[in-house]
């Protein structure tokens, strides 16, 4: 049943991602990406990483995909157009893809198996030690700095595209909260006495 399981996972990882580059419809990729991601959390489960799996389908499926399906159906995007202009650049994308093949071909005909690859397979965590508390002690651990400095890079992305994206025109109108506060209601507001059949 496990060997099963694996071969079903991992059709379900090539096939989500093929009909992910390849389908002509761009909430069909969405989809097709998400069948990609729940058949990698079921491979993680395969291997015991249960809180990696979980991880991998509330964020990824949870969130990053539902996310690309709600823009990609809420853009109005002519993707016609952008297939037209990708066409020109499919010889060089076939190169790049075959030199990679290349290497890919280069590493596996080398590739030889470790003698304590079995052992490390089988117990892949230390004894008595849950699996989410050896992926947390790796981490905070053994790897803190480099896990604090991917968190500083990945902050500083994100004021890079909100300092690249935040315009300033001086034609749209703002909202100036203090202004609003420190408003005098006796200067805000001016009351007129209408008399009946006269009007303003």
């Amino acid at each position: 049943m496990t060997v099963f399981a694996f071969y079903l996972f991992a059709l379900g990882v090539i096939a989500g991602g093929l009909f992910t580059v390849v389908s002509r419809n761009p909430v069909h990729s969405v989809l097709w990406l998400i069948l990609a991601f729940l058949s990698s959390a079921g491979l993680f489960v395969l291997l015991g990483a249960e809180f990696v799996a979980m991880l991998l389908v509330i964020v990824y499926v949870g969130a990053v995909a539902v996310l690309f399906l709600f823009v990609v159906m809420m853009l109005d995007v002519d993707f016609a157009e952008l297939k037209a202009e990708m066409a020109q650049y499919l010889p060089l994308g076939l190169l790049i893809g075959l030199i990679i093949l290349m290497q890919l071909g280069m590493a596996f005909g080398v590739w030889e198996a470790s003698d304590v690859a079995a052992a490390q397979l089988s117990s892949p965590t230390p004894v008595d030690v849950h699996n989410t508390a050896a992926l947390g002690l790796v981490l905070y651990d053994r790897y803190f700095l480099l896990f604090q400095l991917a968190g500083l890079i990945l902050l500083v992305a994100m004021i890079g595209a909100i300092v690249l994206t935040l315009r300033h025109r001086k034609d749209v109108k703002r909202q100036v909260v203090l202004q609003q506060m420190y408003r005098d209601p006796a200067k805000a507001m001016e009351l007129k006495n209408v008399r009946p059949g006269q009007g303003l």
